[in-house]
């Protein structure tokens, strides 16, 4: 289905191609004064130059053509040369209908559907998950749903860091407090306890340990260190620590992250490419590729064009030992080889633009990835406090993800509350801590991808959690509100099949009317910019939209029973596009707040 933009475009280029200009001039665009029209078209000032004539004179050529049109009930040459024009209330009724029953409401497929990998989530085990994986997960799922929703065949992967020094500070430590288990006794051949020798709290009260203990103490480091060694070259007790680790962390992570409402479908990490790095090494130095530099082994991709210093992307450290840019070398190319991608897109901190640079210069050069292979780096800025600061805890600390996810559910069961008490229904607490969670989420994602991803925020909890202006409770109680009239309708005898959207009666249900039909240009933009705050911006739009038609329009008191008809048909498909929407960002709505 074509978006309703083109359509009219493509009324404007035929009237000036009837009135002999080039049709190209026609192409039209919303207006910037929606006080005066809907539309507007720019062309006829375009053409002056090329035809030798007034502006004013080409634009009133092309509205004497559009006379009659089926498209436009006003269209006007307004000095020095604009057309501003109105369209017709049975063009968008009629738009609209086929928006209602086409598929993904008449938004159109690719031609050819790209594989994209989505990289995103980034956790190390054996960590808690806090505050600075929050934008990772929520962009990236958000990024996923919106390119798999346009069509495509996504694939997301969380990365894990499972392979480094931390590994070898947690065996270490272990074997520092519990000597005597199986997996450090280097004769024992029998099958090792399928019970881990630790909880997940305990191994997160491990980790900092140890690694405070290395920064002080030389030894410390040193046999963490030769664990890290062992566990790669795959001593059988250190690789069955190992999997514990894996395993409870793993438990721990899919628990966090199904409170985000974040699902991958592959759980890989660094770990998974291990084994092909050796071959990976060997082929940039047979290419000519990698050479020593004070001991290390480096790539150069500098290019003439650089206006910046870009230096070598390190592919070993000069004691023969990967980086983390050799595993994510290597994960490219293992990529390449089992899923053939058209498109890989990377989620992390902004600051990390360089470091994306290197490697995807280092990829390209040394013949990992096609040509064609789009490789995209989305670097997103910080989530800070009211200070300005990165957000911390009042204590000063780095929050834990499920801790500020606690807090802001119990910010909204008191507002919900609240709510309800006010309003003067009764609410019970399983309820309301469900309908919480619900909206607490909204708020969480709503806040950050209401943001364009580069930027800084501000992660403001009274602001987000409030029930008016930008905010994911706003969008929510207006979703929660049209399906409350919906149900009231039915509690009348009203049936909300066989009824179909009628013309605009007034300026405010035609203005809705009008935003629903933007929604096919709004979520082509926002998979081709890779932008869910487009997203965001269309629903609060919508919103107030539906929210000013509410108000302005007395819906079920209507006695004509075909323009009511016409009214629910109308909130159905404001429903279902708001409903659409937010599953693209990642959460949901209640039946009622």
């Amino acid at each position: 289905m074509q978006k309703i933009l083109d359509l009219i475009s493509e009324e404007v280029m035929q009237a000036f191609g009837a009135a002999g200009y080039d049709a190209g001039l026609g192409r039209v665009t919303l207006s910037n004064r929606p006080d005066l029209c809907e539309y507007q078209c720019n062309g006829a000032m375009a053409g002056a130059k090329k035809y030798h004539k007034a502006p004013l004179m080409i634009a009133q050529d092309v509205a004497g053509k559009l006379e009659n049109s089926r498209v436009f009930t006003e269209v006007s040459a307004v000095a020095p040369g604009f057309l501003n024009m109105k369209v017709s209330e049975t063009f968008v009724k009629d738009y609209l209908r086929g928006m209602r029953d086409s598929e993904k409401f008449g938004l159109q497929m690719p031609e050819t559907a790209k594989k994209i990998i989505i990289d995103y989530g980034g956790p190390n085990v054996a960590k808690p998950l806090h505050v600075g994986h929050l934008r990772s997960a929520i962009i990236g799922e958000s990024i996923k749903r919106i390119c798999r929703y346009a069509g495509h065949d996504v694939t997301g992967d969380i990365h894990m860091g499972d392979w480094g020094l931390q590994m070898g500070l947690i065996i270490t430590e272990l074997q520092k407090r519990s000597p005597k288990l199986v997996y450090f006794d280097d004769a024992y051949e029998g099958e090792y306890p399928e019970e881990a020798p630790f909880t997940i709290s305990e191994l997160e009260e491990i980790y900092p340990t140890a690694s405070a203990k290395s920064k002080t103490d030389e030894a410390y480091k040193a046999d963490a260190m030769e664990a890290t060694y062992k566990l790669q070259s795959g001593v059988r007790g250190y690789r069955a620590l190992w999997d514990h680790i894996m395993r409870v962390s793993i438990e721990d992570l899919k628990r966090n992250y199904e409170n985000l409402n974040v699902e991958f479908d592959l759980w890989k990490g660094e770990s998974d490419v291990h084994d092909i790095i050796p071959g990976m090494v060997e082929d940039m130095k047979k290419g000519g590729y990698a050479y020593e530099s004070d001991g290390a082994l480096v790539v150069d991709v500098k290019e003439e064009t650089d206006t910046r210093e870009v230096p070598p992307c390190m592919i070993l450290k000069s004691d023969g030992a990967s980086l983390y840019n050799t595993t994510d070398l290597a994960t490219i190319m293992d990529r390449m080889a089992q899923y053939h991608p058209d498109k890989m897109i990377y989620l992390t901190d902004k600051r990390q633009e360089l470091y994306f640079e290197q490697v995807f210069r280092c990829a390209r050069k040394t013949g990992l990835v096609n040509t064609d292979t789009e490789l995209v780096h989305i670097g997103f800025g910080t989530m800070n406090g009211k200070d300005g600061k990165p957000f911390k805890t009042r204590e000063g600390g780095v929050m834990r993800l499920e801790n500020l996810i606690c807090e802001i559910n119990e910010e909204m069961a008191r507002k919900i509350r609240e709510n309800a008490e006010t309003k003067g229904y009764e609410i019970d607490e399983a309820e309301a801590d469900q309908t919480a969670r619900i909206v607490g989420l909204a708020a969480i994602k709503y806040g950050d991808l209401s943001n364009q991803a580069s930027k800084d925020y501000i992660f403001d909890l009274d602001r987000f959690t409030s029930f008016e202006g930008d905010t994911g409770p706003y969008i929510l109680y207006t979703i929660v509100r049209i399906k409350s009239i919906l149900g009231k309708y039915v509690e009348q005898g009203g049936k909300l099949t066989d009824i179909v959207i009628e013309e605009a009666v007034n300026d405010s249900e035609k203005s809705l009317m009008l935003e629903l039909a933007k929604f096919n240009a709004m979520m082509e933009a926002a998979c081709e910019e890779i932008a869910p705050h487009r997203i965001c911006a269309y629903i609060y739009d919508l919103a107030n939209a539906f929210n000013r038609f509410y108000h302005e329009t007395k819906i079920l008191t209507e006695e004509d029973e075909q323009k009511k008809a016409g009214w629910i048909a109308l909130l159905m498909l404001t429903r279902d596009i708001l409903e659409t929407c937010i599953d693209l960002l990642g959460f949901s709505a209640p039946d009622r707040m």
